[in-house]
């Protein structure tokens, strides 16, 4: 079974009025808790540094409290929307502490263990509020010194959503506190209060910082963002610092291939090694990275017009009957008679036909008088049909064209061979055609669900298929980073050569219980609703610390792993309890039973050695001051006495020497008769236990 070692600090109260309520990190130069103010009765954040730390600077340098106070006193003037406040600080114990804004939300570096790497727009979007931050503190002639995803602190979007990264709001931490314990090392070793894998190199190979070095560690976290990892990587620190001397940091496309070219370029600017070839400062590399945005946004209009291109309106000049070729201008419609006798025209209906071997065509009217089929007799023509041809649609002998009638050209053998041809092949084009989209352009998907990462892109690739991951998504049977469901599905049709999308396990969705202690009931509810986690109520009890109606404690504890859906059961706070223990200490343990009965408290007693006289009250549980409720127990500790002493014998010996070894022993000595002659009897006798400084009576003759 685990061992947790409880935190001393936990519950205690720091400068009169943060009460420490639950650890919310630990680093390797301070711890930061979750702390309520109890004047103002808001929660913050406190960091205090290791007392490791806070020994290791003060051997080099007294005056590291009054320059850690001037830092302080720096960073709270610096008023940003994306800087953690500072609200006060203080000494806690020879430990000095700062009290920060509480910011609800994840570090970057939580973001990217979960997410693994991050896209464009959403690394310059948390980029560019980073940058607001530093550059502030630029102005205001602060140097960060440790830019890293850990510094930088990602609060739920005000917009909602668990992964709308570009709408959250970005706060960056811990300005001035690596300057401060640096500054203190200047005078010792010259020890360098950096992290390596975002160190620039001017910090390694001498020692100084300018706003510049901030823009390189920048630089390096938006390639750790796009990438999932840092440029360089080693077993020792010095060599992972050296190779930001040695080496440029390469495009993080090298690595990810289709990040754009522009995102690369700001990667590069941002982290050349030679500072005077950066951007001056944060607020320069912030304008550089706007600037891409912006492009990176117009990139993506336009290439969203491109795939739908309206075709455009365009102004025809009209053809005027004139300029059309004789051979298309159509007759004036013939007049003829109706049965009065009466002129009129013939109908507009017409209808062109194709003459003879090319030929212009011959417009044929449509009178009421045609005989369907035929044309009227009067209207002769070059290749125009006669009234008396021996059968519809032969031409009158004498013409040129075709001797063949409707069809008659079938009547030929090699034409037919050709059509029947023509058919054989048209009918396994459209087999062939039918098979190749219907079946044979397809192939088996494998079955790639709960596999790693890795074992489904080697099996796709050994079938020629490619694959796509989605965003990943929890699931409580799955385990994490494992293959959680596949489109198309194992053994279904994929095209040859196609995609397969995967999507892979967060594993088992957890929340932390979150901070509700010291909130009104109401208040803790929706805080817990919003954590997908049920409120329950449990019996409500006094509290010296919090006022009636607030919550006091949560089971599970604050920031405890728990599932949706699960209760966590709140105590409420009574108030202060009714009854004051009173001080019993010092008092016989009859007088102290009384005083407490008197008040209707149950006294606990529990005896253990002191050397305190006995039956004396030397502990009592809980402490003076307290608020308890009728029939209260309270515990006291009652001295035993001080522990009993063995008297030795003296019979037989000088009187003087055996009076020297009793009061040597602590025992008052009294000597009856001859104080130089020979001890005759002893009172207590010999062996006997008595408390010590009892008087033995010697008689010596």
């Amino acid at each position: 079974m685990d061992t947790q070692v409880a935190d001393s600090l936990l519950g205690s109260l720091i400068g009169g009025r943060y009460r420490i309520r639950a650890l919310v990190a630990r680093g390797g130069m301070a711890t930061v808790y979750t702390a309520t103010d109890e004047r103002l009765e808001r929660t913050v954040a406190l960091k205090i540094i290791h007392s490791t730390q806070l020994n290791e600077v003060r051997s080099r340098d007294t005056g590291f409290l009054d320059r850690f106070t001037d830092e302080a006193k720096t960073i709270a003037r610096l008023t940003h929307p994306n800087v953690v406040a500072v609200y006060d600080q203080g000494v806690h114990e020879g430990l000095p502490y700062l009290v920060m804004e509480y910011v609800r939300g994840r570090t970057l570096r939580d973001v990217l263990a979960e997410r693994r790497r991050l896209n464009p727009g959403e690394a310059l979007a948390i980029l560019d509020q980073m940058l607001a931050a530093i550059g502030a503190a630029h102005r205001a002639g602060l140097v960060h010194r440790d830019v890293k995803p850990e510094n930088v602190l990602v609060a739920e979007a005000p917009t909602g959503g668990a992964g709308n990264l570009i709408d959250s709001v970005v706060k960056v931490a811990d300005f001035g506190l690596a300057q401060a314990v640096e500054a203190s090392s200047e005078a010792g070793a010259g020890q360098l209060m950096a992290t390596v894998a975002y160190v620039a190199p001017e910090l390694v190979t001498e020692g100084r910082a300018d706003p510049r070095t901030d823009v390189y560690s920048a630089g390096i976290v938006l390639f750790e963002m796009l990438t999932g990892r840092v440029p360089y990587d080693g077993d020792q620190p010095a060599v992972v610092a050296w190779q930001h001397v040695d080496q440029d940091v390469p495009p993080p496309s090298q690595t990810v291939p289709g990040i754009p070219a522009m995102v690369d370029d700001l990667v590069v600017r941002a982290t050349r090694r030679d500072p005077g070839q950066r951007p001056t400062d944060a607020g320069a590399l912030l304008t550089q990275v706007q600037a891409v945005r912006d492009d990176l946004g117009n990139a993506s209009a336009n290439t969203a017009v491109l795939r739908h291109v309206a075709q455009p309106t365009m102004a025809i000049n009209p053809v005027q009957p004139a300029d059309r070729p004789a051979w298309a201008r159509l007759p004036e419609p013939k007049e003829k008679r109706d049965r009065s006798g009466q002129r009129r025209r013939a109908s507009a209906s017409t209808v062109v036909r194709s003459t003879a071997a090319g030929g212009p065509p011959v417009a044929a009217v449509a009178g009421d008088s045609y005989t369907p089929g035929t044309y009227r007799s009067g209207d002769v023509g070059a290749g125009t049909y006669r009234s008396g041809d021996a059968s519809a649609g032969t031409y009158r002998s004498g013409d040129t064209g075709p001797a063949a009638g409707r069809g008659g050209w079938l009547r030929d053998p090699q034409n037919r061979l050709a059509v029947i041809a023509g058919v054989v092949v048209l009918v396994l084009l459209v087999g062939i055609g039918g098979w190749w989209f219907g079946a044979g352009r397809y192939t088996v998907a494998p079955e790639l669900v709960s596999l790693d990462r890795a074992q489904a892109q080697a099996l796709a690739n050994e079938r020629g298929l490619t694959v796509r991951f989605t965003d990943p998504r929890h699931d409580d049977t799955v385990a994490r980073d494992l293959v959680l469901a596949q489109d198309p599905p194992g053994n279904g049709r994929v095209v040859r050569g196609g995609e397969i999308v995967l999507t892979l396990s967060l594993g088992p969705e957890r929340y932390q219980v979150p901070d509700v202690v010291g909130k009104t009931l109401d208040l803790a509810r929706v805080d817990l609703e919003k954590a997908l986690l049920v409120l329950e109520q449990g019996p409500d009890r006094y509290d010296d610390n919090l006022p009636a109606g607030r919550v006091i404690a949560v089971d599970p504890p604050v920031g405890a792993e728990v599932t949706a859906g699960d209760v966590v059961t709140v105590t409420v706070s009574k108030g202060r309890a009714p009854i004051t223990v009173p001080n019993v200490l010092g008092l016989d343990v009859n007088e102290a039973r009384r005083i407490l009965e008197e008040l209707k408290l149950e006294p606990l007693i529990a005896s253990e050695e002191s050397d305190k006289p006995k039956d004396q009250v030397i502990g009592q549980e809980p402490a003076d001051g307290a608020g308890v409720e009728e029939g209260a127990e309270i515990k006291l500790k009652v001295s035993e006495g001080p522990p009993a002493v063995t008297v030795p014998r003296v019979i037989d010996r000088p009187c003087p020497e055996a009076q020297a070894e009793l009061q040597g022993l602590g025992f008052a000595v009294r000597v009856d008769f001859n104080p130089n002659g020979t001890v005759r009897y002893q009172s207590p006798g010999e062996n006997s236990q008595v408390p010590p400084g009892t008087e033995i009576v010697i008689g010596c003759l």
